[in-house]
């Protein structure tokens, strides 16, 4: 720890990084150099009950330093980037006023922008929207409903893969309720004042991302962690959230990579390789997503990942910082 430290010194730190890039690993390394408590910035940690196929910190990881906006909603239910910036903002109000140092961490970069850019004037999601998408894609399949969102918003479908079905149905959901293009409505200034800190500006917060020098080494670090949570029992994970009865594929926590993938599986519409092949590839395109977010960080200092000594660097960045 840094006893020295005074609560107006500590920084607010925000630990970016891609999936499988060692965020948990640094996160529970500078709590022992540290007076921290860490914010998660993942919208999959956020449900109870989804603990191997989310990589959630166990049970002593958590016990280690404290954990916030872990297991606080029910898969059933949804969580959204607004109420991330709520919930971010009274947590980093109340750790600074015990005087500790918020650490947020995650790759949910959705939640990094709207805490530090404010939200854009989207819609909230709408059931029987919802609802009438799912069923135009089981009777046409998603690929033909992203040929519809290439008619109204070019601009979105192109950087959405065709089977993109959680991206697809908001784009197009957007489109429906307003009439606007998804991406237009991103385009225009972010409402006043959502993107405020207690006591701090967005730009005095310390932004570290992780970002790998090779990224097929991410790739590997991917399938391997796939198969350990296979091995871990994430399928019997997912067969107790069927086992409920009111969780389907339509809802945004069973559409986490490798919960969708094990759902398919166990409805019989893949075997086990080809479940195993597509969950590996769903993770590694949200890796590359993450890592199209990150690149357009421009507050962010990078440090490669991939470096023996990376925990070290972000240490320095901090202290750095903490004057």
């Amino acid at each position: 720890m840094t006893p020295a430290n005074t609560p107006h010194s500590l920084p607010v730190v925000c630990l970016l990084g891609p999936t499988a890039s060692g965020k948990t690993a640094a996160t529970l390394a500078l709590a022992d150099r540290f007076p921290l408590e860490i914010i998660s910035l993942d919208s999959a940690l956020v449900y109870r009950g989804m603990d191997i196929g989310t990589a959630k910190p166990s049970a002593e990881e958590q016990a280690r330093v404290p954990h916030h906006l872990i297991d606080i909603i029910d898969p059933a239910d949804s969580y959204s980037a607004a109420q991330f910036v709520r919930d971010a903002n009274d947590l980093i109000a109340a750790i600074r006023a015990r005087g500790h140092m918020p650490l947020i961490a995650g790759g949910t970069m959705l939640y990094y922008k709207a805490l530090t850019q404010g939200l854009n004037d989207l819609p909230q999601a709408d059931a029987a929207v919802r609802a009438q998408l799912d069923a135009e894609a089981a009777a046409h399949g998603w690929p033909a409903l992203h040929a519809e969102l290439s008619a109204v918003d070019p601009v979105t479908a192109a950087r959405l893969p065709p089977n993109d079905a959680q991206r697809i149905q908001r784009a197009l959901e957007v489109f429906r309720l307003t009439g606007v293009p998804m991406s237009t409505l991103l385009s225009r200034p972010a409402a006043a004042g959502s993107n405020t800190f207690p006591g701090q500006a967005p730009a005095d917060m310390l932004v570290i991302a992780l970002e790998p020098s090779d990224r097929s080494v991410l790739h590997t670090r991917i399938a391997t962690r796939f198969d350990a949570m296979l091995a871990a029992g994430l399928l019997d994970e997912v067969l107790a959230l069927r086992g409920r009865g009111d969780l389907h594929l339509g809802l945004p926590s069973m559409r986490c990579v490798g919960y969708r993938q094990a759902w398919e599986f166990l409805d019989g519409a893949c075997d086990a390789a080809t479940m195993r092949e597509r969950g590996i590839a769903a993770t590694r395109q949200l890796c590359k997503r993450q890592l199209t977010w990150l690149r357009s960080t421009p507050e962010r200092q990078t440090i490669d990942c991939l470096a023996p000594d990376y925990v070290a660097q972000i240490a320095a960045l901090v202290a750095r910082a903490c004057g």
